[in-house]
């Protein structure tokens, strides 16, 4: 599958916003984005309009290929025009965008204030359908059938690299398929209102006994016989 974009989005050494390719939907796109058409008797070109400042034209420029590329466009956007890159020193110019997103996933992991929420955030990256582990071990075996098509000792060589990287992939994701499930319920108990406390107490509490109060039979509460002095003797 080809990789080559179908709309370039750049800003030139002039300063000038433009972009160019794509069809006529790109082209509407583009319009609803804010550019507009710049031609000349060979070609012709869309840019944004200039005096709206560097700072607006970034976001203009990142809104467009965010439309572009959410209806299937391969889009290249200009590092300097993207206004939602995450930058770090080993890649300062954001590039490595899918790797970004894993960070940005570890980040809201880090910052999560539930086992729940925490819970949830694994299993984009555990669930066996459609999660991340799943996805690397596709993208492994598409690299690995990839390296098969050099034909050759080395392609072999990687390919069986990338094949053991998935089969490694395919391991995890079914000692971690549950691992969401697992640690939602590691939390505290959730703690209980006072109206449901109330309610507890009164479904457990003993019964208070009602009426007069038991007579005591007749022989124990008897006063007992007093017993006869002996007589003294004469």
């Amino acid at each position: 599958m080809s990789t080559t974009p179908e709309v370039v989005i750049t800003r030139a050494p002039t300063g000038n916003v433009t972009a160019e390719g794509g069809d006529e939907l790109a082209v509407a796109l583009l319009k609803r984005a804010g550019f507009v058409i710049e031609t000349t008797p060979l070609s012709f070109w869309y840019r944004l309009p200039w005096d709206l400042g560097e700072e607006r034209e970034n976001q203009m420029a990142s809104h467009a290929a965010r439309m572009l590329t959410a209806v299937g466009y391969q889009v290249e956007l200009d590092p300097v025009l993207n206004v939602t890159r995450v930058t770090t020193p080993t890649d300062p110019l954001g590039t490595r965008v899918h790797g970004q997103q894993i960070l940005s996933l570890t980040d809201q992991l880090n910052g999560a204030e539930t086992y729940a929420g925490a819970a949830d955030l694994v299993e984009h990256v555990v669930d066996p359908d459609d999660g991340v582990l799943v996805r690397l071990g596709e993208f492994f075996e598409a690299a690995a059938a990839q390296a098969n098509v050099a034909d050759t000792a080395d392609g072999w060589d990687l390919s069986h690299v990338f094949e053991d990287a998935a089969s490694t992939l395919a391991s995890l994701g079914d000692d971690l398929r549950i691992a969401g499930d697992q640690m939602r319920p590691l939390g505290p108990p959730r703690k209980r209102s006072w109206q449901e406390s109330v309610a507890s107490y009164n479904a457990t509490a003993p019964t208070p006994r009602t009426g007069a109060a038991p007579v005591a039979s007749e022989e124990t509460s008897a006063t007992p016989p007093t017993t006869p002095k002996p007589r003294r003797a004469r």
